[in-house]
């Protein structure tokens, strides 16, 4: 890494380009384009993300105060609001999404060997969708009730280091159900999943694949009981049963048994049942498992918190959707920094630090691993002890 480049510069040296080189041409990016290209594009909206910008007013504001050192950020053209409004509202979001996609290739790798709570050498993910509120009379395109408009971010989190392995954006009428047709599962891997993912067909197609699945059961959930597993109470497990469907149609899409799992919170009296195609594991460790779902509640509320994807710079379903999968790209570029460099701060501490250096020529690492002194910072990151990477 050269001495005296920009701080930004230097982050975006871990960009795949070549990869959204052919994004760029498989989606005609590019076409017609003179100035303002794709890169140009990406690189004002990361930056934008970075450095918590709220409006196309303000990037423009910033970066045309900078404009001597866009060449050195790699930004090739002059940034005004209307080009780029005019970008993210045509410019296929695909190609962002694709670019994020590889990021998460990439940072995958880098977490594979994460410790994981529970001691397990298979891959742990947990599924679920959140909703962004949007403005109807902005947004009428995502009307999904009457006086509400919302897309959803579906995301499989790879719990050993909490890295999105798949994500799709939606219109809020899609159910969240519908998102395990688009999974492809991998075998030997555990899906821990809510109930609002349980469809016995769907879930039947994973077990068939040879992965293992940990879903919370509906009430009533009419089954016949086989037999009894002896369990310790004292631990909250309170019964451990092999069960098969009764209700003709849920037997047709799921006919083999399934196991059942109740299991109690010893402080708060309250029960939860669990359903798993899994037979090895102790009923306590499937109970486990379902409580690391928590993560993936963490995840959503940690970029909703730092990133920007709940104020928007555009208004058609394109920018939004451009917006998030760039949102998506500089979250798992960080992460891939932070692994690269093995900086010992946490996501938070480095986008904070990187918000205020974007025009500083500090050696990345050098100026990553610098560790906070004063009090306030450190208890304005205790929230944060929850994704520690």
């Amino acid at each position: 890494m050269h001495a005296g480049k920009f701080v930004f510069a230097q982050l975006m040296e871990f960009l795949p380009w070549k990869r959204l080189q052919r994004a760029v041409i498989k989606y005609n990016g590019n076409h017609y384009v003179k100035r303002f290209s794709c890169a140009d594009q990406f690189l004002c909206m990361a930056f934008a993300q970075l450095t918590y910008r709220e409006s196309l007013r303000d990037i423009e504001a910033c970066l045309r105060t900078q404009g001597a050192k866009l060449y050195h950020l790699g930004i090739r053209a002059p940034v005004s609001r209307s080009t780029l409004a005019e970008a993210n509202e045509s410019r296929d979001w695909r190609i962002y999404a694709e670019l994020a996609q590889a990021l998460i290739a990439k940072a995958r790798v880098l977490y594979a060997s994460e410790p994981f709570a529970l001691d397990l050498h298979d891959s742990v993910y947990a599924l679920d969708a959140s909703t962004i509120e949007l403005c109807l009379n902005l947004f009428p395109w995502a009307r999904f009730a009457f006086n509400r408009a919302a897309v959803k971010l579906h995301t499989l989190l790879d719990l050993r280091g909490n890295i999105p392995s798949f994500v799709h954006v939606s219109e809020a009428l899609v159910h969240e159900v519908n998102i395990l047709d688009a999974l492809i599962p991998e075998p030997g891997a555990f899906y821990v999943l809510d109930r609002g993912y349980m469809d016995f067909a769907r879930l039947y197609r994973f077990h068939q694949q040879g992965s293992f699945f940990v879903i919370r059961a509906k009430s009533p959930l009419r089954a016949k009981r086989r037999y009894s597993r002896r369990v310790d109470r004292s631990t909250g497990v309170m019964c451990d049963q092999s069960v098969v469907l009764t209700v003709y149609y849920s037997h047709k899409a799921y006919p083999e048994p399934l196991r059942r799992v109740r299991i109690k919170d010893l402080e708060t009296g309250k029960s939860i049942v669990l359903l798993t195609n899994n037979w090895g594991l102790p009923a306590l460790t499937i109970g486990q498992l379902y409580r690391s779902r928590w993560q993936i509640e963490l995840f959503f509320k940690w970029i909703k918190q730092h990133l920007r994807i709940k104020a928007f710079f555009g208004l058609s379903s394109n920018a939004v959707k451009t917006q998030i999968w760039i949102a998506v790209a500089v979250y798992v570029l960080v992460a891939i920094i932070k692994k690269r460099l093995n900086l010992p701060a946490s996501l938070y501490e480095l986008l904070q630090i990187l918000s205020l250096t974007m025009f500083e020529t500090t050696p990345l690492h050098q100026l990553l691993s610098r560790q906070p002194n004063d009090v306030d910072m450190l208890n304005a990151t205790k929230q944060l002890t929850l994704f520690d990477f």
